[in-house]
């Protein structure tokens, strides 16, 4: 569904309810905990960016009505027969055109994806990185190279917004050739490098990326898709939490990563820059 037309089926569901409760814009913005301006902006159609995750989640559970329903994918508001299970195990097809990734990204339309990645971001790596790393695992480079190609024509579109959080140790690994990145040649560390630095500040602010200490947090690769789901990777298959508690506990894990991150977005690109590959 086109991010327009999100906006406008979520903006009409939003006036149904207002016009159903009775209540004045004031009195509505307060009990799902906006002010009445905010509420104002929602309503008049002039951005297609939907409100914060914790807002919708108030709407939904203030006025029992689900999610789907809210933001126009489903014509049945009840929140009962449209109950998931509260954890799946997905594995994406070959064909990455069909994988789950693309469908999880398409339904995050218009809503905040927070990402912490196993190594280095797939939408920032090189096609020369992408054939290594692949080379070490039974996995199709040419997939994996439609999955980058895809990560990052979806972040160059208007109104996405991305969060990453990754070890700095990491980058600082991969710059040095150390762990599986031993036997990557230096030049193609450099490229690797200078190509992260290019996209990182290209990007920014729609795409931020932060660096923590991975000596004083850990994490496992996961994403948050907007309200929807938590895609925690496994290797060649996804562990799905679907349950509003588990997307806001991730939320809250992901924000905890940066607040102790050490290199702040608007630092990244500079850091990845000065890296050096002796």
């Amino acid at each position: 569904m086109d991010k327009r037309d999100l906006s406008r089926l979520f903006q009409t569901r939003v006036k149904i309810l207002l016009e159903r409760s009775g209540e004045n814009q004031s009195s509505f913005a307060a009990s799902i905990g906006i002010d009445r301006s905010a509420l104002s902006q929602l309503l008049s159609g002039q951005s297609t960016r939907l409100p914060r995750v914790e807002t919708l989640l108030n709407i939904a559970e203030k006025y029992a009505v689900s999610l789907d329903w809210l933001l126009g994918l489903s014509h049945d508001e009840g929140i009962t027969g449209e109950l998931r299970p509260s954890m799946e195990l997905e594995e994406g097809p070959d064909n990455f055109e069909r994988t789950l990734l693309v469908r999880w990204h398409a339904e995050a339309t218009g809503s905040k994806i927070r990402y912490v990645p196993a190594r280095i971001p797939d939408l920032l790596r090189t096609p020369a990185v992408i054939s290594y790393e692949t080379s070490m695992v039974p996995r199709d480079p040419s997939v994996q190279m439609h999955e980058t190609a895809f990560r990052l024509d979806y972040n160059r579109q208007p109104g996405t917004d991305m969060e990453v959080c990754m070890p700095v140790q990491t980058l600082n690994d991969f710059a040095s050739g150390h762990g599986i990145w031993a036997d990557l040649p230096q030049d193609v560390r450099i490229e690797q490098l200078k190509h992260m630095a290019g996209l990182v500040d290209e990007l920014y602010p729609s795409f931020r990326l932060y660096l923590f200490d991975g000596r004083e947090r850990y994490s496992v690769p996961y994403t948050v898709f907007g309200p929807y789901r938590v895609a925690l990777f496994v290797g060649g298959m996804y562990l799905v939490l679907n349950t509003t508690e588990a997307v806001l506990t991730m939320q809250r894990h992901f924000d905890g990563l940066i607040r102790v991150a050490r290199i702040n977005a608007h630092e990244t690109a500079a850091y990845i820059a000065g890296l050096n590959t002796a």
